[in-house]
């Protein structure tokens, strides 16, 4: 007798459970969810520098030399403000073998999309390298997500 007491109990516990649930989904029916933008308060501009060798850049002359550098320091001055955007990724590994360390690797990785950064110059510095310096303001971001994303929060629940 104490087994079937036990299966009823069970029984009932689910039904119980299985009861509210669907009670509680049936009120997703019933609202209505009126939704507007938020905007920040401040907007903070970012900046980045990024520079690059001019003799390590593959090319025939010294003219190819410098675009290819231009170029290069551009694409580090945007690893720079994604990082700043976005963070850094640090992933770490040790080995051990019979208590010794055998293997110590550290590797980092950025990883976003930049929209809306404007070059402000670039410009030699030194005799073999070249520098990029790049600007993010975070209004123009905004502006930029808003016509993409249209963000939002909730104005008013109206319940029925």
């Amino acid at each position: 007798m104490p087994k079937m007491n036990k299966i009823r109990i069970i029984v009932a516990t689910v039904g119980a459970i299985t009861c509210l649930g669907l009670s509680g989904c049936s009120s997703m029916f019933t609202k209505h969810v009126e939704w507007e933008t938020i905007e920040p308060a401040s907007y903070p501009v970012l900046s980045a520098v990024g520079y690059a060798p001019i003799s390590a850049q593959l090319g025939s002359d010294e003219s190819t030399k410098t675009l290819m550098a231009i170029k290069a320091s551009k694409l580090d001055a945007y690893r720079e403000l994604a990082e700043q955007v976005f963070g850094q990724k640090v992933d770490g590994e040790q080995e051990l073998a019979n208590l010794i360390l055998t293997n110590n690797q550290l590797k980092s990785s950025v990883e976003g999309v930049i929209r809306g950064a404007r070059v402000l110059k670039s410009y030699p510095v030194g005799e073999d390298t070249y520098a990029t310096e790049l600007e993010l303001d975070m209004s123009r971001v905004f502006d930029i997500y808003l016509s993409t994303a249209k963000p939002k929060k909730i104005r008013k629940v109206t319940y029925y």
